[in-house]
């Protein structure tokens, strides 16, 4: 408990310019000889040292073919044998489910199974506290950034929710490309009680003054989106929220979405695509349903129309996509699409080889940015959700860590 007591004393008055040395303390108490912070990139490929001027001097590291990016794509750790310094593990950096890097702890001889919960707790709050100090110092951000960022796209990601969430019972998983030069297209999910609501959004626009345009429109939306599920209406009435809220805008302009309601308890779906894609639900190696489109009209036409909610029932183990039409619609410089039977294979393929929601959102964007030679023509962007069990009755007590938590001793 000393190193996590150190810790949470020394957190609030830190900074994130502290929290590497404050690092290596916690696992100078653990016995090992250092502890390094790495931060990964808003592409999710580099791994950075969140370094100072007293800890060990350390390169950034690709995700993709190291040992370290494994430990952030599998969200498990990783020990490597003695080298010059000592053992090595290698541990993901989570808030919650959220991966924001991982922490190379040095051992000073064989990497020891016995510490790793220990390794694992300091770990965790180390996550928890990069989080929080991130919200009143630029430290974290400069670290995660590999390049500069367009005011449009700074914009829009200040407003998008964390990637990652669980509840152990749902996980939901979202990504946004490009990071630095975003259109309209921007992603939104709350877990309320029982119902996981979700929502896409694609406001027609992209590049310079248009793309600046799209973002002060998709902003409106998700505002109205939040403040309809904060008021407690249901996904009609939600439609009509949104859409009225554009409507009244001195230029109103066109914007696509697709709105969502997951109960957790029975599986239960409820959606509405306003002229959206029609997303897919896949079941054991298969897509066994691609959702109706379009049961709305795009917003702000809701008033010559009534929305149709589709409902659908998941079972356990099912994983539900949601994609703007910048994922589908990818082109290569010949003209060839990305296109659905692509996004399906992808999707399923990833199920089949075990890959978790996080990691298969993002190898898809990866793979549709190498299918346009990383320069995308619209956004792509994408929420996938995974119903992993129906949640418990209210009545069965309090909340128990799912059994495949990290190593068994919680994240």
């Amino acid at each position: 408990m000393d190193p996590l007591r150190r810790l949470l004393r020394e957190s609030h008055h830190a900074r994130p310019d502290d929290l590497p040395l404050m690092a290596m303390r916690a696992a100078g108490l653990l016995g090992a000889t250092a502890a390094v912070i790495y931060l990964v990139d808003h592409q999710q490929r580099v791994l950075t040292p969140l370094s100072a001027a007293t800890t060990p001097d350390r390169a950034p590291i690709d995700v993709d073919g190291t040992l370290p990016g494994r430990a952030f794509s599998l969200v498990k750790p990783f020990s490597s044998e003695v080298g010059p310094d000592g053992g090595t593990w290698w541990l993901p950096l989570l808030d919650g489910a959220e991966r924001l890097g991982v922490v190379e702890v040095v051992t000073g001889g064989p990497p020891r199974d016995d510490m790793l919960e220990h390794y694992v707790a300091v770990t965790s709050l180390l996550g928890e506290l990069i989080v929080t100090r991130n919200a009143y110092s630029d430290g974290v951000e400069r670290v995660r950034r590999r390049e500069p960022m367009r005011l449009a796209a700074q914009m829009l990601r200040s407003q998008l929710p964390p990637l990652t969430f669980s509840t152990g019972n749902v996980v939901i998983s979202g990504i946004l490309e490009p990071c630095y030069d975003v259109g309209g297209d921007a992603f939104d999910y709350a877990v309320n009680g029982d119902i996981a609501h979700l929502a896409l959004f694609d406001a027609v626009g992209h590049g310079s003054s248009a793309g600046m345009r799209a973002v002060m429109l998709a902003s409106v939306a998700l505002a109205a989106y939040r403040n309809a599920r904060v008021e407690g209406r249901d996904l009609t009435a939600t439609y009509h929220h949104i859409d009225a809220a554009v409507a009244a805008l001195e230029r109103p302009g066109m914007i696509t979405a697709a709105l969502a309601e997951l109960d957790q308890r029975n599986g239960r779906l409820r959606v509405i695509s306003a002229g959206h894609p029609g997303g897919l639900i896949i079941r054991g190696g298969n897509v066994v349903k691609i959702l109706p489109t379009p049961t709305a009209l795009p917003v702000p036409l809701g008033n010559r129309r009534p929305p149709t909610v589709v409902a659908e029932y998941l079972e356990p183990g099912d994983r539900l996509l949601l994609y703007t039409d910048g994922i589908t619609e990818a082109r290569t410089s010949d003209g060839e699409e990305f296109g659905l039977d692509r996004l399906t294979d992808f999707a399923v393929k990833a199920t089949a080889d075990g890959l978790s929601a996080p990691e298969t959102a993002r190898r898809l964007v990866h793979a549709i940015l190498e299918h346009q030679r990383h320069t995308l023509q619209d956004d792509a962007t994408l929420l996938l959700v995974e119903y992993r069990k129906p949640a418990p009755p209210a009545e069965a007590g309090p909340f128990t860590p799912p059994a495949d938590d990290l190593l068994g001793v919680g994240h």
